[in-house]
């Protein structure tokens, strides 16, 4: 069943979060409304990066109670706590039916990255049993499955087929799994269903190792992913902080609204849209995204120099009547070739190529379309060159 937090009015929602703001960030103290939030600048990873570079090893982050470091790809180094579900990865578990006394198998890593922390943090604080299995070792993960009643598996969603086939062939009864939560990767419909097959609930979440929890899906909702109680998602033009319209794929900005360890637009370099509002068949009301669609960090390396969606965004702030723009590299008689495609209604085409030519650094075919001509997937530098160019 959802929490109080969970069905609460989206009014209601707005201003406690809002209040929370002005608690943790001192420079939202001015803001009367969480959209405000639009004026403010984007944490984005590689800043981040160079602020643990400077100052280590968190850097920019207003991390407090820290208990654990630890390390993603970057390296980033992120902040973990002692505070009960400190990634808030319970609310997940709960919505797909995972209850108190559940024997939960745990196959994320637990070492350098947290994810196998997050979920153990969550599980513990929500009177789960926790086997801190950690990923590989098949038959071992089947044998112990069988052997101490897993009822819930975690992990990434194909791993859990591979860990029951291998029961199969050793003959092992794995039936009383009945959950799965799974993330870090792709769970297509034919794999749920496979799932559901054998009378496994099988969910996904969007959690990310700096964030936490920012959407999950419920045992009754599978339309989209429903945001948490603790963040603040924003959807915008890769490389901006611009909102983008409802339903256009765009960056996801998430603030934390974690006293120990608080964000504040911070960039977690995936796209993905808003979903129209409307109830849930779980009857939560906080609003949706359409889950993961790719990656907003789109930069394309042409004659040793990197095209970044941050340029494409200068590019648009310079003119006023242009409303957005694409770069698209393509290869062809062994040469790359850079074509600009910008929306714009009656814009000065020379005025508008000097300042492509001007921050790209690189010769480009410039097209002006009128607006409304650009899909709205997202996509700002889209490199269409042969892979094996």
């Amino acid at each position: 069943m959802p929490d109080p937090r969970e069905v609460r009015s989206p009014k209601a929602r707005a201003a406690e979060q809002l209040a929370q703001l002005h608690a943790l960030f001192p420079e939202t103290a001015q803001m009367s409304d969480i959209s405000e939030l639009a004026a403010l600048p984007v944490l984005r990873k590689g800043e981040l990066c160079a602020s643990q570079a400077v100052t280590p090893p968190l850097g920019a982050l207003r991390a407090q109670n820290v208990s654990h470091i630890f390390q993603s790809p970057g390296p980033i180094y992120e902040p973990g706590g002692l505070a009960p579900d400190y990634w808030r990865l319970g609310r997940f578990l709960r919505a797909i039916g995972v209850e108190a006394g559940s024997v939960v198998q745990n196959t994320f890593a637990y070492h350098f990255t947290p994810a196998g922390m997050m979920f153990e943090s969550a599980a513990r604080a929500h009177g789960m049993t926790v086997f801190p299995a950690g990923p590989g070792n098949t038959a071992a993960q089947a044998e112990v499955a069988a052997s101490i009643g897993t009822t819930a598996y975690i992990g990434t969603p194909d791993y859990l087929a591979t860990i029951l086939d291998k029961g199969a062939e050793l003959g092992l009864d794995l039936s009383r799994i009945t959950h799965a939560a799974v993330s870090a990767g792709p769970l297509f419909p034919q794999t749920r269903q496979a799932y559901a097959d054998r009378g496994i609930t099988c969910r996904q979440c969007y959690a990310t190792a700096d964030a936490g929890l920012i959407a999950y899906e419920s045992s009754d909702c599978t339309d989209g992913m429903i945001i948490d109680e603790d963040v603040i998602v924003e959807i915008v033009t890769p490389g901006t902080g611009t909102p983008v319209t409802q339903g256009e794929i765009g960056e996801v900005l998430v603030t934390v609204l974690n006293p120990d360890n608080p964000l504040l637009r911070f960039s977690t370099g995936d796209l993905s849209a808003f979903m129209a509002a409307g109830d849930t068949r779980c009857g939560r009301t906080n609003r949706r995204i359409v889950g993961w669609r790719g990656r907003a960090d789109q930069a394309a390396k042409v004659k040793g120099m990197f095209i970044r969606p941050e340029q494409v965004a200068t590019l648009v702030a310079r003119h006023a009547d242009v409303a957005r723009a694409r770069v698209e590299v393509t290869r062809a008689d062994g040469a790359d070739h850079i074509a600009v495609q910008v929306e714009t209604d009656g814009g000065d085409a020379d005025a508008i190529a000097a300042s492509v030519n001007d921050i790209l650094k690189l010769r480009a075919d410039v097209t002006l379309l009128a607006p409304g001509a650009l899909p709205r997937d997202g996509v700002v530098i889209a490199d269409l060159r042969p892979i094996e160019s």
